[in-house]
């Protein structure tokens, strides 16, 4: 198979991503969002990829390897495209992004204008209690010109909106799957790339198997996608890298890549010296390394180095358009990328230019077309930003100090490889041992503690609503590998560790290394604080990163078994260890994936929803009167149903007297202006009852959906009744 192909497929399809979400920012913020401009604009989009991933250095892959890691991609998304979910109420991000993608899809705009005569006038929309908002939906503007703005960021509603508007629900439901699939091939070319072609297989297809994995790319979350542009800039960030090892290397002993010990240092300086910093100029036209020319100009001039190092920014950057939290791999790369100016090494430039720009259109179309959402994050995103302006401005004065001859004790130099492998394994036993004298509360009063609490008493839990749960995160991911696999990781990760640090000591950086910071980084921060309301397996998408690097690590584990046992002549013992080894991470996670092999939950949602739709009039204003009503159906009545929707917040519902008189007061002002108000309710029955009015069910089923657990694995799924009451409200 040719080399270039799969790297250009991957690279391409995250670069797609990236591009189209931009153009549909830019689009939607004025309303021209249409399918008539889009599908012509993505099939641009689609030559402008190809025409960008040609020249990027190419992956050696066998033939066989090569089919079978396409067919593991192909086989996934067969997988999780057939047992899909139907999660179509807004309860979960993925229906939220759902209906964020039917919303932009029929009106073309982001920001979504509501015409207050349709729903009674501005009188109504300033009634106490009256609002256009639900669940990851926000009401912005004011009573006489108001809009409606989408929770999550951008990218997600574009791309699913394109599933939308070739087979609707169904397209969009198909397209997770699709995206992950190709998030595997990225991971098992990169891995590839640093190990072999059957460690990059074997990786893609264990990381296929983890539950997690699967559940994401079953409905339309934001985290496929994202995983698709991470996994492939990282990986370009590694072609980009590799090109330079061989000139480095030419400046001192010919080494061994994936030893340190063995990797000569003449003519490099070490971080211990006063030489300034190696260039590798010797080699710079082999390696694509062409000195002087810009970043963009390189790119256009076909220079390999350039073109990896410029899509490998854009594509960890424009990660933001598809999910705010991105940033923290932003920041993660910082450093990697002063040592890589330290070193002279010619991809740092173009990647920082592509990081920068994307990152910058990422952060404007957050703050443009997300801002509600923006600001009720602000508690976490803040520190985010804090932490990466820190990080930055360290990386810029310790690239600074380097270029004024400052340089570290060579006694300190000696000790860093040791010393980073002695701190990798005391994190991990941190992190580990945190459930043992560590229990981490936030804000009781904060709407998930009072989630918890709930779930707390109905699975006999002690109620502590303001628990987190997030010392045991180390806990969730043994719930996926199994604790064998995590201790062989966490061995294995203090090795790779100490090899990339002494390579830097020596005065070059492994290729692997901004992949394995970037991957390392993100996953302790998430163990540290996984900021997510721990209701599972909602919680484990969080773990969407530290799986996939335990399973690369125990993958490196099996590689280098077997090729001491080869090299020593006893292939058998080598092939009966590495099996046991195998079989730590593979038993758990089958075991794990085995009771929702099927998936398919909250199906028959969809036709629920046209159940309700078939039932309202084309001049009916609904109003959710109960707490299900106004949590689930407001958005779905007005983005798929088309009906104009209202409903009432908590204060009024529980105000027998002025929910009678809110109501009276909404159903005259609709009625001005010649509609009906159509009260809904999702609970029961009884809340229209007591409004005088008489209910009529419309909808009626059960769904099922994965069990709401706490402190163990989800094994099972649990039923959901379904059901809406409608009433003209006189």
């Amino acid at each position: 198979m040719r080399s270039r192909l799969l790297p250009g497929l991957a690279v391409g399809a995250g670069l797609w991503l990236v591009l189209v979400s931009a153009a549909g920012a830019v689009l939607s913020a004025v309303g021209w969002w249409t399918p008539y401009l889009a599908w012509p604009l993505a099939m641009v989009l689609v030559g402008v990829c190809g025409w960008c991933v040609r020249g990027i250095p190419e992956v050696r892959m066998p033939g066989a390897p090569a089919v079978v890691l396409v067919a593991v991609a192909a086989a996934f998304t067969v997988w999780a495209a057939a047992t899909h979910s139907e999660q179509v109420l807004p309860r979960r991000d993925a229906a939220s992004n759902l209906q964020a993608a039917a919303s932009l899809a029929s009106t073309h705009a982001r920001l979504v204008p509501v015409d207050p005569e349709a729903v009674g006038g501005r009188d109504v929309l300033g009634l106490e209690g009256v609002t256009l908002a639900s669940p990851a939906f926000f009401e912005v503007g004011t009573d006489a010109d108001p809009s409606v703005e989408p929770q999550f960021v951008i990218g997600p509603a574009v791309v699913y909106g394109f599933g939308w508007w070739a087979a609707g629900a169904a397209g969009a439901f198909a397209l997770p799957a699709v995206a992950m699939g190709f998030a595997l091939l990225a991971l098992g070319l990169l891995v590839t790339r640093v190990v072999g072609p059957w460690a990059g297989v074997a990786s893609a297809a264990i990381t296929g198997v983890l539950f997690p994995v699967l559940h994401t790319a079953r409905a339309t979350y934001s985290e496929p996608l994202a995983m698709v542009t991470l996994a492939a800039g990282l990986l370009a960030a590694t072609l980009a890298a590799e090109s330079v090892v061989p000139a480095a290397r030419s400046a001192g002993s010919a080494g061994s890549a994936g030893s340190a010990g063995s990797a000569g240092s003449a003519g490099r300086p070490a971080l211990g010296d006063t030489l300034p910093a190696a260039r590798f100029a010797g080699h710079a036209s082999a390696q694509g390394m062409i000195v002087g020319r810009s970043p963009l100009r390189s790119l256009v001039v076909r220079d390999p180095t350039a073109r990896a190092g410029l899509l490998a920014g854009l594509l960890v950057g424009g990660t933001g358009l598809i999910r705010v939290d991105a940033l923290r791999e932003v920041v993660l790369l910082l450093p990697v990328l002063a040592l890589g100016a330290a070193f002279g090494a010619r991809w740092v430039r173009p990647l920082l230019v592509g990081l920068a720009v994307s990152t910058v259109v990422s952060a404007v179309a957050a703050v443009g077309l997300s801002r509600e959402y923006v600001a009720s994050i602000s508690d976490s995103l803040v520190p985010l930003v804090v932490l990466g302006v820190l990080v930055g401005g360290a990386s810029w004065a310790a690239l600074a100090a380097w270029r004024r001859g400052a340089r570290l004790p060579a006694s300190v130099v000696r000790r860093l490889p040791d010393a980073a492998g002695a701190l990798v394994v005391l994190a991990g036993l941190y992190l580990a041992s945190r459930p043992l004298w560590q229990v981490v509360r936030q804000d009781p009063d904060d709407p998930g503690a009072r989630y918890v609490a709930g779930m707390q008493a109905r699975e006999g839990l002690p109620v502590d609503g303001g628990r987190t749960y997030a010392e045991q995160t180390v806990a969730w991911l043994s719930w996926y590998v199994g604790p064998v696999a995590l201790v062989v990781a966490l061995v294995v990760l203090s090795l790779v560790a100490r090899s990339g640090v002494a390579s830097v000591a020596r005065g070059w950086m492994e290729p692997w290394v901004p992949a394995l910071v970037v991957a390392t980084g993100s996953t302790l921060l998430t163990l540290a604080r996984p900021g997510i309301t721990p209701d599972h397996p909602w919680a484990d998408r969080r773990l969407l990163v530290a799986l996939p690097l335990v399973v690369v690590l125990v993958v490196v584990a099996l590689d280098w078994l077997v090729g001491r046992a080869v090299s020593a002549g006893r292939r058998w013992i080598g092939f009966a260890v590495a099996g046991l080894v195998a079989a730590s991470v593979v038993v758990p996670a089958v075991l794990a994936t085995w009771p929702h092999r099927a998936g398919g939950v909250e199906r028959e949602s969809l036709a629920a929803v046209e159940q309700l739709c078939r039932a309202l009039g084309p001049d009916d204003v609904v109003l959710a009167v109960d707490s299900r009503a106004a949590n689930e159906w407001p958005q779905v009545v007005r983005g798929m149903c088309g009906s104009p929707s209202l409903s009432l917040t908590s204060r009024v519902r529980s105000d027998e007297e002025l929910l009678r008189s809110t109501v009276s007061s909404v159903a005259a002002g609709v009625e001005e202006r010649g509609g009906r108000l159509v009260l809904l309710a999702a609970d029961s029955a009884e809340a229209l009852v007591a409004l005088g009015v008489t209910p009529t069910s419309v909808v009626e089923v059960t769904v099922r959906e994965d069990e709401h657990v706490l402190e163990r694995r989800p094994d099972r799924t649990d039923p959901l009744p379904v059901a809406v009451w409608l009433a003209p409200a006189r």
